[in-house]
């Protein structure tokens, strides 16, 4: 039978060169280099069943969805409504 846990294997990750340079330069400030912390994300990602942050969009943050919400009720109760005039194409 095989031992694939200590197994090691190569992958390919396609990055921007300045990313990489920057990346490579905050590893090696704490003493890594990019392929130990790159393992160290993909152990601690596997230690968490997902990715070890959270992925944000800040529109959904609860502060937007809060302006959302405060200004579709004053849409609603017709208060504060500015019209502004579209211009065409064709308008200069």
């Amino acid at each position: 039978m095989l031992d694939t846990k200590n197994e090691k294997v190569s992958i390919s990750v396609k990055t921007s060169l300045s990313d990489k340079k920057k990346a490579a330069e905050i590893f090696d400030s704490l003493g890594l280099n990019l392929s130990t912390a790159i393992n160290i994300f993909i152990k601690k990602s596997i230690a968490e069943g997902g990715l070890p942050f959270d992925v944000k969009d800040p529109f959904y943050s609860e502060a937007n969805q809060a302006e959302l919400d405060r200004r579709f009720k004053k849409i609603d109760e017709k208060r504060d409504i500015h019209t502004h005039r579209l211009l065409n194409d064709g308008d200069k």
